[in-house]
This record gives structure tokens, sequence and C-alpha cells, in this order.
């Protein structure tokens, strides 16, 4: 499984927003003039219809924030292939962890009832 995880090119960390009242500062992601945090992962496959079936499986499900984080799913040769994009790291972690569950769920399903069986 490969992962990449960027900031864009001539990364600036970010303002840090004080919470008070003993709470640690957060980073200011937000902004209009901060850069798109992306992360790739790429799933290899057994077979390249294996690839397939999962993508199907997992494209359905949309982004409940569609503006604010966007998923793009591929498959090619027998590899899977999903890119991230968002303005807030947080969501961003929240739409990966989310989706690595619904992965780990169609790969044991997917090993539970074996190859397709052709008709």
């Amino acid at each position: 499984m490969a992962v990449s995880a960027a900031s864009g090119a001539g990364y600036a960390a970010p303002a840090l927003t004080n919470l008070g009242s003993g709470q640690d500062p957060v980073p200011d992601t937000s902004g209009p003039n901060s850069t798109p945090h992306t992360f790739a992962l790429s799933v290899p496959f057994p077979t390249p219809l294996d690839a397939e079936i999962a993508l199907g499986s997992l494209a359905p499900d949309a982004e409940p924030q569609p503006g604010v984080i966007g998923k793009e799913l591929t498959a090619s040769v027998s590899t899977l292939a999903i890119r991230w994009t968002a303005q807030d790291v947080r969501l961003l972690r929240v739409s990966v962890l989310s989706f690595l569950e619904q992965l780990s769920l169609v790969v044991q399903t997917m090993q539970r009832f074996g190859p397709p069986v052709s008709r």
C-alpha cells in the first residue's frame, strides 16, 4: 500500500488559534489563502477485477460535505487509487479514517466470499 500526503509547494506553517482555558492552540487551516491539503492512497489487489469490485463498492459513498472535501477514486490495472483534497486537515483526517474502515469491510467481505463466479 502506498501513501503520500502533501500540503502544496512552499508550505508555510498555519497561524495558531488560542482556545484559552488550558486548551492547546490549534492551527487555523480554514482561511481563504490556506493551501489545500492532499492525501493519496494506493491499494493493490490480486487482480484487476478485484480492484474494480472494490471501486464499485466504495465509489457510491459520496462525501457528506462535497464542497469542503474532495475524494477521487480510480482503478488502474489491479490498483485502487484514492486522492483526497481539503482545506481543513481535521476533516481530511475524518474522511480518510472513515474510508479506511469501509475499505477494510469491503476487503474482508471479498476474502470471505472468495473470487467472483463467472456465469
